[in-house]
């Protein structure tokens, strides 16, 4: 047997393959073309094995080469099979999969909601061991400012569908005197929040929605930093909703593995 092929069956998989993508991915992560010797210093290979690899790309289309600084680029090859790889991405169906683990480890109730014709809308439901008391259910619709999981959205979503909404409940605000929402009555007083959820990750509510319930929510972010979807989880206890907490970590670790953005810009 070839000594390569032995090393390749003791591996699992085939060396120069791994090699080779390990360059390729080495590429992805830089916003600029690279020279031949970065690329070789960055993957810890020798520069002629990279030059080979290089060829092989170049031929492929999935790198091209600038005429005369040399440095090599993602090329139209890669761009193909990127476009490919974000038009089948469901992130809401990935999301929906994974939900039983996360309140099988959370010990609360998850929520999934998207953005709907009429605002956000909770179209999965996980109820933890321990249920909470509440109406809420498939099909809900939930405010954009006193729900955790409206301020996720207004915090990461694209702001021009949400607008109607948000101004509409703003009005809303400015006529009431409750206190519920004496917090937020200005676009002054949203962009202050959704900056604070933004440096810290998650937005949250204590009672405000449903009296004696307390909720954390968290984007799934594509690759533009946009909510795709949000994630809530619901508990009685006001600790889940201090920054740090185990249920905060917990949330903020789950949308992380599904996002293609970072979550904390703070």
């Amino acid at each position: 047997m070839d000594k390569d092929d032995e090393s390749d069956r003791q591996s699992g998989g085939i060396q120069s393959l791994d090699a080779a993508l390990k360059l390729l991915s080495a590429m992805g992560g830089y916003l600029r073309p690279m020279s031949l010797s970065e690329l070789a210093r960055d993957c810890g290979m020798p520069p002629s094995k990279v030059h080979r690899y290089l060829t092989s790309f170049l031929n492929a289309g999935l790198v091209v080469q600038a005429g005369k600084s040399g440095k090599y680029d993602l090329g139209e090859g890669a761009i193909a099979l990127g476009l490919a790889a974000l038009a089948r991405h469901d992130f809401v169906n990935r999301a929906s999969d994974a939900l039983p683990e996360l309140c099988l480890e959370s010990g609360l109730t998850v929520l999934l909601s998207v953005w709907g014709t009429h605002g956000a809308t909770v179209v999965r439901w996980e109820r933890a061991a321990t249920p909470t008391v509440t109406s809420m259910g498939l099909g809900t619709i939930l405010p954009l400012l006193n729900s955790a999981t409206g301020r996720a959205f207004l915090t990461w979503a694209p702001p021009a569908p949400l607008q109607a909404i948000r101004e509409a409940e703003l009005r809303a605000a400015r006529k009431a005197s409750s206190t519920v929402n004496s917090q937020l009555r200005t676009e002054q007083d949203i962009e202050r929040m959704t900056e604070t959820f933004r440096m810290r990750g998650f937005s949250s509510v204590e009672g405000r929605f449903i009296p004696g319930l307390v909720a954390i929510a968290a984007p799934i972010l594509d690759w533009q930093g946009r909510a795709q979807c949000v994630i809530t989880l619901i508990g009685t206890d006001p600790a889940v909703t201090e920054p740090g907490s185990d249920a905060v970590r917990k949330l903020i670790g789950f949308c992380e593995k599904l996002s293609f953005s970072p979550i904390i810009t703070g």
